[in-house]
């Protein structure tokens, strides 16, 4: 089997599981893979197991009695910042490599959301609770315990996040009129990090007008997601636009089928229409 078609059935794999069971690392590899197909995914994944083995031997060493929320945190900044040397890109944000895995592990540069999965995946290790948040225009997680809770900042060497950093944050990203609301607190599911992740390389290309490169990115977003409606629409609009008339029909009678959104469903059965009297 070859690399690319061994992570296409990874991901097909993931589309089939609950959320709670994902992995994110491996999800993010294989979405990885699919870029960089001659890539051998070995090396990559024994690097993440160091990262977990290198979190658990500090924490074997500890004291018993300091498993505060503090020490955990310090933990994963000495880790992943300190030990394994990630960091946010700020010099070429925009790259895509930045929204590779493996392509982050070569560099041990990122974005927030791919720094963000190693964050997540190093404290799931040790059974420490971890979600990414709905946070908009820059991934933060957040760590609990004992009803503590602090926000962390991968992109920005694990710093904890006070609710004026936030805030500030927010104005940097969304507009100065921009207000913290308590839906950017909510955590986000697994999948919603992997189609976070996935969703910035198909800005990228669809900003370059690299509509087959966009394409290609929904469809391994489909793999691992495949229930998601919006993933078919917007396939299914640019497929319309790529002059595929068939596969936009196929894609948005799919999203007719799973989506219970009156207002869209409308729209579409119009679209389809549509580009069925095209075809004759």
């Amino acid at each position: 089997m070859s690399n690319r078609a061994e992570a296409r059935e990874i991901l097909r794999r993931i589309g089939d599981q609950p959320d709670d069971e994902i992995d994110l690392a491996e999800a993010a590899l294989a979405l990885g893979a699919l870029e960089l197909p001659n890539a051998d995914l070995a090396p990559y994944r024994a690097h993440i197991r160091a990262i977990v083995e290198d979190l658990a031997a500090r924490v074997a060493a500890q004291d018993a009695a300091d498993d505060r929320l503090e020490t955990r945190i310090a933990h994963l900044h000495a880790v992943i910042g300190g030990r394994h040397g990630y960091a946010g890109d700020h010099d070429t944000y925009d790259d895509l490599q930045n929204a590779n895995l493996l392509r982050v592990i070569d560099r041990r540069r990122g974005l927030p959301v791919a720094l963000g999965i190693l964050y997540m995946h190093a404290a799931r290790s040790q059974g420490w609770p971890m979600v990414g948040l709905n946070f908009p225009g820059h991934f933060l997680v957040r760590i609990e315990k004992d009803g503590a809770r602090a926000i962390i900042d991968p992109f920005n060497e694990g710093q904890t996040r006070s609710v004026v950093d936030l805030r500030d944050l927010l104005k940097a990203t969304a507009g100065s009129a921009a207000e913290l609301e308590p839906g950017h607190y909510q955590p986000v599911s697994n999948r919603d990090v992997l189609l976070r992740l996935q969703n910035n390389i198909k800005l990228r290309h669809l900003s370059a007008h690299e509509v087959p490169k966009a394409l290609e990115v929904l469809e391994a977003m489909r793999l691992f997601a495949p229930h998601e409606p919006s993933l078919w629409r917007e396939t299914g609009l640019l497929e319309a636009h790529a002059g595929n008339l068939k596969d936009a029909i196929t894609a948005l009678e799919t999203f007719m089928a799973l989506t219970g959104d009156d207002h869209h469903r409308h729209q579409t059965a119009s679209l389809i229409q549509q580009l069925k009297n095209r075809l004759n």
